[in-house]
């Protein structure tokens, strides 16, 4: 396992296009290791591949106990989408790991049910999840939909954060 270099916002790889994975494989398992290496290096729950450059669809997410520890509750989501939406829309303080050191709020849906693969390409589901799951699994699949949680933003909050991310990106290199 890899911690990889995560990709910042408003860095146009977050907005290109992914693909759907083909070839369940040694490869794709790297992948999902270096991701989770990645999340838990930068102390995040969620982490999908277009944040580490990859333009394919794949998240990984694991959403820590009550104290805080990670690691029991790793999901790996090959190809995920949404089949379900629902529940009332609830207000939520989110944070990105594209987005270093800022956090908002953003509102999204109390209930959210998706479709996936594993990683021996069998299909799964998650059904009618709820809380911190239901929140971090529209956030991590927005990612593949080339969104990141600031576009929920009111545009002045978005120009202000582009102009200052912009200068972060630019001063890195």
């Amino acid at each position: 396992m890899t911690a990889r270099n995560v990709v910042f916002y408003p860095d146009p790889d977050l907005r290109a296009p992914n693909r759907p994975v083909t070839e369940f494989n040694a490869e794709l398992e790297t992948l999902t290791s270096d991701m989770l290496e990645t999340m838990y290096a930068h102390d995040g729950i969620g982490l999908a591949a277009p944040q580490i450059g990859v333009h394919q669809n794949v998240v990984v997410i694991d959403i820590p106990e009550e104290d805080g520890s990670q690691g029991k509750h790793q999901l790996i989501l090959i190809n995920p989408r949404i089949t379900e939406l629902a529940g009332e829309e609830v207000e939520s303080e989110e944070g990105c790991l594209s987005v270093p050191e800022y956090r908002d709020k953003v509102t999204r849906h109390s209930i959210c049910s998706v479709s996936y693969q594993d990683l021996e390409g069998k299909e799964q589901s998650i059904e009618k999840a709820e809380g911190l799951l239901a929140i971090c699994l529209q956030h991590e699949l927005d990612h593949l939909q080339g969104k990141v949680f600031v576009d929920y933003l009111s545009r002045l909050k978005r120009s202000r954060l582009q102009k200052k991310y912009a200068k972060l990106l630019q001063d890195k290199h």
